[in-house]
């Protein structure tokens, strides 16, 4: 340094003599190879997480949207159920020749006919329509899927169109208790037209198995008969 300034010059004035100061030289150089190959890893690397990060969450996402719908539609069929049989009426119906059926009827399951059919009241009329208070309905399983069906009318009428309540159904049990006695199937009989308990038993297509007991007409005392 103290040379350069005995002949009157410093580094930075040396620079400037041949046109470029060192800021300027550093400037045209921009970066090195390997320092960008080295931005490029990094940036590739944030990159490729970030996309996995959003990638999972989206799974995730659709995974959780999928169970609570099915967690949703079991709900819906259990309550459907409870409602329905709750409310059973021991009122006879005919079918659409004009055959005589049962307050209610059961199956054992899974079937290609309606594995229940009853008639149960509380069917709000709050469009005033001509019919009456009460609805026939049926449950089955079709093609996997838990169907409940109705009836606008209860004598001779053609159902109408069935409502999906839960897909993915494998199969499906059920049984009828009376005076702590069960049964597979139920007819019902002049004495006791409905069965006091009915039990579901439902296998998803996965396997996994649900049980459940419904009350029939709650608060439903059958009248005893005098000979």
């Amino acid at each position: 340094m103290r040379r350069y300034a005995e002949h009157g010059f410093t580094p930075v004035r040396r620079y400037a003599e041949h046109g470029f100061t060192p800021v300027r030289r550093y400037a045209e150089h921009g970066f090195t190879l390997i320092e960008m190959m080295i931005s490029l890893l990094i940036f590739g690397m944030l990159s490729a997480a970030g996309a996995a990060l959003l990638s999972f969450s989206v799974r995730a996402q659709g995974v959780t949207g999928a169970k609570l719908d099915d967690v949703g539609a079991l709900n819906r069929l259990s309550s459907a159920l409870s409602a329905d049989l709750a409310q059973a009426s021991f009122r006879a119906t005919r079918n659409e020749a004009g055959d005589m059926l049962p307050a209610f009827t059961g199956e054992s399951g899974s079937g290609p006919s309606p594995m229940l059919r009853l008639v149960r009241g509380g069917w709000s009329n709050l469009d005033q329509a001509r019919r009456a208070g009460e609805q026939k309905v049926e449950y089955r399983l079709a093609n996997g899927n838990m169907e409940r069906i109705v009836y606008p009318m209860l004598d001779g009428a053609e159902p109408l169109a069935p409502s999906v309540l839960l897909a993915d159904v494998r199969e499906v049990a059920l049984r009828y208790r009376v005076n702590g006695a069960w049964s597979d199937t139920w007819q019902g009989s002049a004495q006791a037209p409905l069965p006091q308990v009915l039990e579901m038993r439902l296998v998803r297509g996965n396997g996994i198995e649900f049980r459940q007991l419904f009350l029939v007409g709650a608060g439903y005392a059958p009248k005893v008969l005098e000979k």
